[in-house]
């Protein structure tokens, strides 16, 4: 039994990339190829058939570099992910973007690397996810802690509408605004609404400006009715 164990323990972990750039895709699956560690199951580029090549494949870890995450379909990653519970996702060379970041969270992925990370940065996340811990850069990781203990402790954040009226959110605003209160993010509001990022990007600027708010979630609470239950 114990030889078992440490014969499971020592099966290397199953990786399949997902990179746009064809050199970078290579090179990261040359640098993991020399681990004894890891498998590289398979090395893609997105396109209309990733999603069949990759389902295909027998993989724990998924890595996804920043062009193809700006390209994946809408619940690319989750619908990988949910089938098989054991399954990974890092996404890597991301920009320091919360909106972005907390977006990768909803999805699934249990790693979040910015573009600086080294390869050797990449190949430790790679280990710590594989190892069951998630990995992501403090500050970001910050903006998650506020976003949950910013939302009411019934999860149910209701924008109130008399306030909307009276500090002169649009109808247009109001919507976004209760989709914010729910943790969506731009891409989320974005298809929701049948508006483009931009756009949505704008009009959660111009919300944060007429509501002299530093940030979405401020801008979330100022409309929001808070009833706390009393603790002890």
């Amino acid at each position: 039994m114990k030889a078992a164990k440490e014969t499971r323990s020592a099966s290397p972990s199953k990786l399949i990339f997902l990179i746009e750039n064809r050199m970078l895709r290579e090179a990261m699956t040359e640098l993991f190829q020399r681990q004894p560690e890891f498998v590289v199951a398979g090395s893609i580029r997105y396109s209309e058939t990733a999603y069949k090549q990759a389902a295909a494949l027998d993989w724990d870890v998924l890595l996804i570099d920043q062009a193809s995450t700006a390209a994946l379909a809408q619940n690319f990653i989750a619908d990988l992910l949910i089938p098989m519970p054991g399954r990974k996702a890092i996404l890597f060379g991301m920009e320091h973007d919360a909106d972005i970041f907390l977006e990768g969270v909803r999805s699934g992925v249990s790693g979040y690397l910015l573009g600086d990370a080294s390869a050797k940065d990449i190949m430790e996340a790679v280990r710590k996810v594989s190892a069951g811990e998630a990995v992501c850069p403090p500050v970001l990781c910050h903006a998650l802690f506020q976003f949950v203990a910013k939302a009411p402790r019934d999860s149910s954040m209701i924008p109130n509408q008399r306030l909307c009226l009276k500090l002169g959110l649009t109808p247009r605003q109001q919507q976004l605004v209760a989709l914010l209160a729910r943790g969506f993010t731009n891409k989320e509001i974005a298809a929701n609404l049948h508006l483009s990022e931009f756009t949505v990007k704008n009009h959660v600027h111009r919300i944060m400006r007429q509501l002299k708010a530093q940030s979405r979630y401020a801008a979330v609470q100022t409309v929001c009715e808070h009833r706390f239950p009393a603790t002890i």
